[in-house]
Formats: structure tokens, sequence, C-alpha cells
């Protein structure tokens, strides 16, 4: 801007001039402060989750990142609590297994990187491992027998290790849940006999021997690896211990003894570690019994007892522990029932025809097939299990199957892909493999394998 300001004039004598005009300078501008840069969208998270399949009893807890820990208590979906951003990567484990041992949960898709999406795709599933070993009782010649199981063909192959002696007359082997410890009712001196297996190699190392009640026919070790039960034929009684995790020992519980049926058979005890069964062959009943989850003490349920056919022998249950089965040796039937899932009471349902002289069931790892040993007929009948029911229907393409002679016991493996059948005269093991769509049994490459000693009649496999 310029002002032009004009001069005064003064008096005559002289006067004083201004300049004509003067120009002022504007001051300078401020400079511009810069533009603030627009903060950064935050990055996406995305939950990360999958499904479950298989899960049985509590403790199951998964793990992100090493963190994040989810407990899981029964099967479907899941995720995570806290999401990952994407970009950034994902790792889920298992950090502890279910408190029931028969059952391992594995874990698949379990890592990657989230891609702007959220991550459902992680499995875990929980099966019973494949078996690895096999191990035949002789009552005829008082030892046992062991094998190794191919896990490809399901082959069983001789071990390195000699047979090994039990006690007098060895009815039943059963192994625990963790593949660590085998045991043996031997019937002739009312004991059972206990072994170490070997890890990695199957091999049996006996430790102790503990006394049950008078002629122990069968015994059942509950799913946690904590409690075992034996059926004492003699005594109309059952026997209940206690197990040490680390030993394998037995002891017996604070009430040692509880009464059973008219000489009872089989126990076994549901996939959940809940409830166990006992048949009572000269009762023609099952007795049905409550564990007790921190002391594995038996009780009787609110429905004790319920009829079963003559003969009552041998039993099973499905794997989620849904239905029973128990074979009636004498009048050549399998008594059928419904489990409740809340209380273990069992419902009887209709009876289904077998071969002659039933002396044994099995129930597949799927629980969609059942096969019953007949003694006398020199065979395995077939069945079809109807999932919603229970019912068996024999089934349409190959119902029976020939064994050897004199067929005592039936052991499947847990993945449900091979069959082994004790043959108590023919003093050999027939051996088949199952038909993962129809269920039906056929002979293996080499279809029997002998069993080295006289009168086989029990089976077990082991991790």
């Amino acid at each position: 801007m310029v002002l032009s300001v004009a001069a005064c004039g003064g008096g005559g004598n002289g006067g004083s001039s201004l300049p004509a005009f003067w120009a002022a300078t504007p001051a300078p501008a401020p400079p511009a402060s810069p533009e603030a840069p627009a903060p950064a969208a935050p990055t996406p998270t995305y939950k990360v989750g999958g499904t479950v399949k298989g899960l049985l009893g509590t403790g199951l807890v998964l793990q992100n990142n090493a963190g994040d820990d989810l407990r899981i208590a029964a099967d479907g979906s899941f995720s995570f609590a806290t999401e990952i951003a994407s970009g950034a990567g994902y790792a889920v484990t298992v950090k502890s297994q279910s408190r029931i041992l028969t059952r391992v949960c594995t874990v698949s898709h379990g890592t990657g990187t989230v891609a702007d999406a959220a991550i459902a795709d992680v499995a875990v599933v929980c099966a019973a491992p494949a078996a690895r070993f096999a191990y035949a009782t002789n009552s005829g010649s008082d030892n046992l027998f062991p094998y190794t199981v191919d896990a490809s063909t399901g082959a069983l192959g001789s071990m390195a290790a000699p047979m090994l002696g039990t006690g007098p007359n060895p009815l039943a082997i059963t192994v625990d849940p963790t593949g660590r410890f085998a045991y043996v009712a031997n019937s002739g001196d009312s004991t059972v006999s206990a072994y170490a297996i070997g890890a990695g190699t199957g091999v049996l190392t006996p430790f102790a021997t503990v006394a049950t009640g008078a002629m122990p026919m069968s015994m059942a070790v509950d799913p946690t690896g904590r409690f075992a039960y034996v059926a004492n034929a003699g005594a109309s009684t059952v026997s209940a211990y206690t197990i040490d995790a680390a030993t394998g020992a037995w002891r017996p519980m604070a009430v040692p003894v509880v009464a059973a049926g008219s000489s009872p058979h089989t126990i076994t005890v549901d996939p959940t570690g809940r409830f166990a069964y006992v048949t009572n062959l000269g009762a023609e009943a099952v007795s049905a019994f409550a564990i007790d989850a921190s002391s594995g003490a038996l009780s009787p349920l609110a429905v004790p007892t319920v009829p079963a056919g003559v003969g009552a022998s041998a039993m099973t249950l499905d794997p989620l522990g849904r239905f029973a089965y128990v074979v009636n040796m004498v009048d050549d039937t399998v008594s059928t029932y419904a489990i409740d899932a809340s209380s273990g009471v069992l419902t009887p349902m209709p009876t289904v025809a077998t071969g002659r002289s039933p002396r044994a069931i099995a129930v597949d790892a799927t629980g969609r097939f059942a096969y019953v040993v007949n003694m006398v007929g020199n065979t395995v009948s077939a069945y079809r299990i109807d999932a919603g029911t229970g019912a068996l229907t024999p089934m349409a393409t190959m119902p029976t199957v020939a064994t050897r002679t004199s067929p005592t016991a039936i052991a499947l493996d847990p993945t449900g892909r091979f069959a082994y059948v004790t043959n108590y005269v023919s003093k050999d093991v027939s051996a088949y493999t199952i038909d993962a769509d129809t269920g039906a049994l056929a002979p293996m490459a080499v279809p029997t394998v002998a069993t080295g000693g006289i009168g086989p009649t029990s089976l077990a496999l082991s991790r």
C-alpha cells in the first residue's frame, strides 16, 4: 500500500518540507504449516477356529500361538477369543488331552497366515490310535503269546521276545488306555497278573500279582486309566481297584467288593467312564452300576438290573456309549439295550439271532458294524447298526464268515480296519480286513497265525 501526504507551507521567512510521499512495506506472511497426514486405517483382525470331532470326556484344551487357552467341552465348532490381524500367523495346538485316554486328539490345518478372512477350517479329530501290538492268552497252557501288528496290512507277526507264563487258566487279558500296562485274569488261582509293556517294543515284563474274588472271568479298566474292575464268577462279585498312574499297580478300593448277580461273566465300562455293566450268566441278567468320578467306587443304578437271554456272557457298548449288546450263548441271540445318557439305565430292545453258541461280540470304531463269534458254528456273524436306534440287522453282503475251530474271542483294531478272532481248538488266530463301506470281513493274505499254546481264550490289542 502507498500513502501520499501533501506538504504544508509555513511563514514567509522560511519553511520546511516533507517528502512528497512515503512507501510502507508490508510484513512477510507467516509460513503455511504443513498439512497433518490422515491417520492410518487399523489393520483388520479375524477369528481363528474350526471343528472338533470324536471327543469324549472333559479336559481337552486348545491353544493358539502358545496362548489364548480354549477349553472344549463337546464336538462341534469352536473359535478363539483373541482375533488375529490380517497378515499375522496362527498355530493351533493341543495343550492338554481329554481325561478319556482311549482317544488322542490331533490337529490338522492348524497353522497358516490370516489373509483378510476368518479361519474356520482347523480340524481337531479325537480317535483311538492304531494298534501296534497284540497279546493272546492260552488258558490250556498257562501262557500268552505276543504279536506285532503291521500298521498298513494288519498282519500279525511274532515278536523276538518269547511267550510269557501267566497264572493258571488265564481267561482274559486287557490293556490300560495308555498302552503301558497289560493285565491277565487267572481263573485257576483267582489272581490278576500285571505286566509292563515296553515302549516301542511291546515286550511284556511281569511286575505284580494281585488277589481277586473266586474265578475271575473278565476285567475292565476305566477310560481314564485310574480304576480297574474284575468280574468274579465263583463269588458273584465285582472286585474294584485303583491303579497307580506311575507303576500300573492295583490297590483294592476302600470298598473293595460289590455284589453282582449269579456267576458274573463279563464287565465293561462305558466310554465316558461313568457307568459299569456286568453280565450274569447264572441270573440271565445285566447288573448296572454308577462309577464315582473321584474314588471309582461302584453303586447300583436306579434300575440296578435288566433281563438278558439264557447264557448271558460277553457284552460290549458302541463307541459313544449309546447302546449295549449282550450275547446269550444258550439261546443263540444278542440282547440289545438303549443307554440313557444321563442315568446310564438300560432299556431292553428286541433281540436278534446269531449263529450257534455265540461267545463274544465287538463293535467297530465307527459304531456302524457289530460282529458276533459263534463257537459251535465256527463263524462270525456280521451286522449293521442303525445309527438312530442301535438295532442290529444282518449284513446284506457276507452276513457270516468262516473262522477256524471253536472261536472264542474277537478284537477289532481301534481304527476299524482289522479284526482278529482266537480259535480255541485249532490254537490260532484268524485275521480279517474290514471293508470301510460295507463292514464285510475278508481273510487277510496270511489268514491265520499260531498262538503257540493250548486253548486261546482272549486277545487284546495295544498301541
